[in-house]
């Protein structure tokens, strides 16, 4: 998905693949297992766990109610938030937050 300033409604939708390329995108699925997020104040959330998270761009937010098995994150000011845990983090930038 690309663009600026979209939100999309995917509540009932289990996504493989997921890259996000803009700003203001916002994303709201049942299941993702791969995420690029390239861009500032992106948001996505998931009802179930990811495989891999990928974050390169400023003030990014990303839930998962289940596990995230990988994150990397680049930039600043990024938070990503697992309900069961994050298997592994790279993080780069300051003010980012792997919870």
């Amino acid at each position: 998905m690309s663009g600026s300033a979209l939100t999309v409604d995917a509540t009932g939708a289990t996504i493989g693949t997921l890259r996000l390329s803009g700003d203001r995108l916002s994303v709201t699925t049942a299941a993702v297992d791969t995420l690029t997020v390239q861009g500032n104040d992106d948001s996505v959330t998931s009802s179930a766990a990811m495989t891999s998270v990928d974050v390169s761009g400023d003030r990014a937010t990303v839930q998962a109610d289940g596990a995230i098995a990988a994150v990397v994150v680049r930039g600043q000011d990024n938070v990503v938030q697992s309900g069961l845990g994050v298997g592994s983090a790279t993080v780069e930038g300051r003010g980012n937050q792997i919870r």
